[in-house]
């Protein structure tokens, strides 16, 4: 199994959180809710992973 390091960060002046990783391609997604956010990333990290490095 793999690690990725995926940066959770709050944009006060947006605000929403923001997570970004520059170990999965195209990560960029925002969300006025950590929990939410947490939940979106754990769907979309495996699909841009596949999409990325088809096998």
């Amino acid at each position: 199994m793999s690690e990725y390091t995926v940066n959770l960060n709050w944009d006060n002046e947006a605000g929403v959180w923001i997570a970004t990783s520059d170990d999965v391609l195209g990560l960029v997604l925002e969300s006025g809710s950590l929990d939410a956010l947490i939940e979106r990333s754990r769907f979309a990290i495996p699909e841009l992973l596949s999409l990325n490095y088809p096998q």
